[in-house]
């Protein structure tokens, strides 16, 4: 396709520019209206003018000829992308311009040309020999992305291993305890029952060496994500600082991954962040400056819907909180000097996915919303344009009634998460309602993906394979108008950061978190096995519960204590560059970076609070 038919050329839609009446987020409802009104110009356009729509038409033709062909194991012949039999210029223009070929403007159907597909085989070879080629075939990365994170920095690396013994790619999701969510040391008051439960237990560089033990980190087929917000710019310190000594200073261009550090939803949906929203805000932008300029493989931040979705938002109110916080996160970087393309192709997003009829599309819409926006408001480039997607299936769907039946739940929620193009995924365990997943559960959840992607033919042979029906069109159409109309109510609060402030978004959560439940209690909402169908047997299941031991609760204890003895003079003078850092109002993040080599998380989380403060929980 040409730059004027995916939208990027003379015939994009314009944004009447309102900069001093409008904040970026009104600009963003009204640039999505504005291509809405373009496309339906552009179908127009298509029917009245003959030259167009022949245009069109031939480029379209020229299109699907070029498609290459692949064939499945029962000797299927399938074209390796689907496109919609159409001949009429219109329903051309309508998507071509609505919603773009995958990998085109404005990316409904996908971020990427190709995504989960196999490689194309030498089928005349193979055909003609009865065998294999000796050629090497290209395998794809795996989309599936393991998440973990039990008692000390060892059980955690036990379980990394175990989960990657069958993978490619090892794409790691890290989770922490309680203590290091909150920024606080192993040895403080009144956490040592909290320590490695729900999570790792990671104190200092020591433990992030010991967490990644035995993977190459600088490996293009590696990537790390760390699950957590308020301590996030510390925590990234400390992966660099263990990467240093693993590999030395060049890895550190290498590093690929992603911290989640996202502020927003911390304050409108969980609340475990350490410093007030200002500095917060502060120290993560300044994290993102020096990730974007040293680390180029590196995502310093995931917008994270999930946690918004699970702490019980409907979905639209999911993904439009999401969006308008990346939009939020845009404009505050763009502030700071960054160059859009620059910070842009760094940012990524994650959604939760589960049993709603939105779920069919809302993945899709959040796509296109966000590349309108970021091209038409903030002027991005292509590989800016692009939402890069991470899901994981609902926690909130998982029910300890009849557990087993949410191997079923949350197959359906990966078919769904895989209908929408979600570049990774992680699927949840049947007994997380219990506890931390066991490597049994844990195993039949990565193999929920490996049947969907490997062992059926859903989704290996053919893109677009389940896109664009009649129902899910119908459910883009209410799926964005519905978003849209929450940006406007966000606008009319002041935008993003005044809404916050007014505990808007955090409100709405909770009434839809109310009514959520009120459903499940009067049944107008099915659960199968808890208000419906249900066996009559009360009896819970005997589930193994995944507990830390207190001898390694004061193992933990015990090396963080000694860390600190043995680094007492030198955490003294990095404590006190890092707080004459940020009393001036420098970037912090190098001084982050000389502090994680001797200073543990408590240390230097408490000495920032002492120039800045700390977060007052809201309520």
């Amino acid at each position: 396709m040409t730059a004027d038919q995916n939208g990027d050329g003379a015939d994009r839609a314009p944004l009447q520019q309102e900069e001093n009446a409008m904040s970026k987020l009104g600009q963003v409802v009204e640039s999505v209206e504005n291509y809405n009104r373009f496309v339906l110009d552009q179908v127009k356009r298509a029917r009245t003018d003959q030259k167009f729509g022949r245009d069109l038409l031939g480029r379209w033709n020229d299109t699907k000829a070029k498609i290459p062909v692949t064939r499945t194991p029962t000797g299927l012949s399938l074209p390796r992308l689907a496109l919609p039999e159409i001949d009429e210029p219109g329903e051309i223009a309508r998507f071509i311009f609505g919603e773009g070929l995958p990998g085109e403007f404005p990316y409904l159907n996908a971020a990427y040309r190709e995504m989960y597909l196999e490689p194309i085989r030498e089928i005349e070879s193979f055909e003609k020999n009865g065998e294999k080629t000796g050629k090497k075939i290209p395998q794809p990365e795996e989309p599936t992305r393991l998440f973990s994170g039990l008692m000390l920095a060892e059980d955690t690396n036990e379980r990394f291993h175990y989960l990657t013994r069958h993978q490619r790619t090892h794409r790691l999701s890290t989770a922490f305890d309680g203590p290091t969510l909150y920024g606080l040391d192993s040895d403080a008051d009144g956490v040592f029952g909290k320590i490695g439960e729900g999570g790792v237990a990671i104190d200092t560089v020591e433990d992030m060496v010991r967490l990644y033990d035995g993977f190459d980190l600088g490996s293009p087929n590696f990537s790390a994500s760390m699950t957590i917000s308020g301590p996030a710019p510390m925590i990234m310190a400390m992966y660099i600082a263990a990467a240093k000594r693993r590999f030395g200073p060049k890895v550190v261009p290498k590093l690929r991954g992603t911290v989640q550090a996202d502020i927003f939803k911390e304050v409108q949906a969980q609340n475990e962040t350490i410093f007030p929203i200002e500095p917060s805000l502060r120290f993560l932008t300044d994290m993102v400056e020096f990730t974007t300029r040293e680390m180029p493989r590196w995502y310093p931040i995931s917008i994270s819907g999930y946690h918004i979705g699970e702490a019980g938002s409907t979905p639209v109110q999911q993904a439009a909180y999401t969006l308008s916080n990346g939009f939020a996160y845009a404009e505050m970087f763009a502030a700071r000097g960054i160059p859009v393309d620059q910070f842009g192709p760094r940012l990524s997003f994650f959604l939760d996915c589960g049993l709603d009829a939105e779920y069919i599309a809302l993945s899709r819409v959040s796509r296109r919303i966000w590349a309108i926006g970021m091209r038409e408001v903030f002027g991005a480039g292509p590989r800016a344009q692009l939402c890069k997607l991470h899901t994981q299936t609902s926690g909130r769907s998982l029910i300890a009634a009849e557990f087993k039946n949410n191997l079923t739940r949350t197959a359906t929620e990966l078919i769904l998460s895989y209908m929408n193009a979600t570049n990774s995924c992680h699927s949840n365990s049947a007994d997380e309602p219990f506890t931390t997943p066991s490597e049994e559960w844990i195993r039949l959840a990565a193999h929920g993906q490996a049947i969907l992607l490997e062992e059926s033919g859903i989704f290996k042979h053919t893109m677009n394979m389940l896109s664009g029906s009649p129902g899910m069109k119908a459910v883009e159409r209410a799926v964005e108008a519905a978003i849209l109309e929450e940006f406007r109510e966000i606008e009319r609060l002041g935008g993003v950061l005044s809404a916050v402030e007014e505990r808007y978004q955090r409100s709405q959560i909770q009434n839809a978190a109310h009514r959520y439940e009120q459903q499940i209690y009067d049944g107008t909402r099915p659960i199968i096995g808890l208000n419906k169908y249900r066996d009559g047997d009360d009896d819970a299941p005997e589930v193994k519960l995944a507990r830390t031991p207190r001898a390694k609760q004061q193992l933990q204890v015990d090396r963080v204590r000694k860390f600190k003895k043995k680094n007492a003079e030198k955490a003294k003078r990095a404590l006190d560059e890092l707080a004459a850092v940020a009393e001036r109002g420098k970037n912090v993040f190098p001084a982050l970076l000389e502090a994680a080599e001797v200073c543990s998380l408590g240390q230097i989380t408490g000495r920032l609070q002492e120039v800045v403060g700390r977060f007052r929980p809201m309520v």
